[in-house]
């Protein structure tokens, strides 16, 4: 193996871990500075597991391997990944349309393009602003949006934003494998990933999925 790829592969390492750990010390800050009852602790829990999973699957699968399906609720996912933003101090919501069709995806690799997502739009808009994720039926698709209200994307930039290594501003931490990465979870399942922006108007990501992935 070349030097080129185990530094490719170091860095997308890197960059994925980071949304799982970052989970994991919310959770853990908000249980040593908070009192919660046994439902609240049980939810934390089970959101640490997840991240948990979620960490011991990257380090396993530096790079995508086989995706691994599963008939997945699009509506859970979606709202543990607001959840575990909300508590890394990220001002984001959920707006889900009751009712979604169950979808065969790789739970995790999914879970992995929309933490990208959500990660991408609190870089580029500030914890502060807020940050939308949608969910809904789009004839026989599920359309999965993240919104924020960031200074926007130059269209000139929008045509290569998903390729790897590609950063707007070179000054912001990062390695530009983020987008990157959601593109080919995304292919990998039959969907498709777009952005629509306006410069000082923010950006719209969206994940479009086949009901039947497989």
């Amino acid at each position: 193996m070349s030097a080129t790829t185990d530094r490719d592969r170091l860095a997308l390492l890197v960059h994925e871990v980071r949304s799982p750990v970052a989970a994991l010390t919310a959770i853990a800050e908000a249980l040593a500075d908070g009192e919660f009852d046994r439902g609240a602790v049980r939810e934390l829990a089970r959101l640490a597991l997840g991240a948990c999973r979620g960490v011991d699957r990257i380090v396993g699968e530096a790079a995508l391997g086989p995706l691994r399906l599963a008939e997945v609720d699009v509506q859970i996912l979606v709202r543990d990944a607001v959840a575990a933003a909300v508590l890394g101090g990220a001002h984001v919501r959920a707006t889900i349309e009751n009712e979604l069709p169950r979808i065969d995806v790789d739970p995790v690799r999914l879970r992995q393009a929309i933490d990208n997502l959500i990660g991408n739009a609190v870089a580029h808009s500030g914890s502060t602003a807020e940050i939308v994720v949608r969910a809904r039926s789009d004839g026989d698709s599920v359309r999965i949006s993240v919104t924020d209200s960031g200074r926007g994307i130059p269209r000139a930039a929008q045509v290569r934003i998903f390729e790897p290594g590609a950063r707007l501003d070179p000054g912001q931490p990062g390695s530009g494998l983020g987008l990157a990465i959601v593109q080919s979870i995304v292919r990998a399942h039959g969907g498709l990933v777009s952005v629509e922006s306006t410069p000082g108007l923010g950006a719209v990501f969206t994940i479009l999925l086949p009901r039947a992935a497989r």
